[in-house]
């Protein structure tokens, strides 16, 4: 027990077998066989490995030793910590995407108006007879008609959300 504990003990305070050894005034290959338990410290030593690791001897004999949870603890919330921040940022730059995608639309749009209206609707004066033309009017016409109707409410909806996406500071 004593081994194990000494062990325990030096690991948890983060010292290497030789450091404990120079503490000590030993070689670091008895700091080894007292932790292998192939040898033990007699009770003057026991106190100085005690006073060396700051621990109470009868912890050193008896109680058993438990590695702190804590630095498990703080590692797990460090590593959720970056994790939190990398989400943010992920968060953050699909926000930013999704805020530049509305304002390029709004300006598509308010562009497909204004080249409407600097038409001022050519299908209307074309040739019908000709087959060519008349498929083309009645496409340029169905997409003005449809664009017409739908335009204002895409806009609406695309500034609302350039609105609701912008970074707040």
């Amino acid at each position: 027990m004593l081994n194990e504990n000494m062990k325990a003990i030096r690991k948890s305070k983060g010292l290497s077998q030789q450091e404990l050894a120079v503490r000590l005034n030993v070689v670091r290959q008895t700091v080894s066989k007292w932790e292998q338990g192939l040898s033990v410290p007699d009770s003057d030593m026991l106190i100085s490995i005690s006073e060396a690791l700051e621990t109470p001897v009868s912890t050193l004999l008896g109680e058993n030793v438990l590695v702190p949870e804590a630095d498990d603890l703080r590692a797990i919330s460090a590593k959720l910590e970056v994790i939190n921040l990398q989400l943010a940022q992920r968060k953050g730059a699909k926000k930013r995407v999704l805020h530049w995608l509305l304002i390029l639309l709004c300006v598509v749009t308010a562009a497909g108006f204004a080249i409407l209206l600097s038409l001022e609707s050519p299908y209307l004066g074309w040739d019908y007879s000709d087959p060519e033309t008349a498929v083309l009017g009645v496409i340029f016409h169905s997409f003005e008609w449809l664009f017409v109707r739908i335009a204002p409410m895409i806009l609406t909806g695309a500034v609302i959300g350039v609105f609701l996406t912008m970074k707040r500071e």
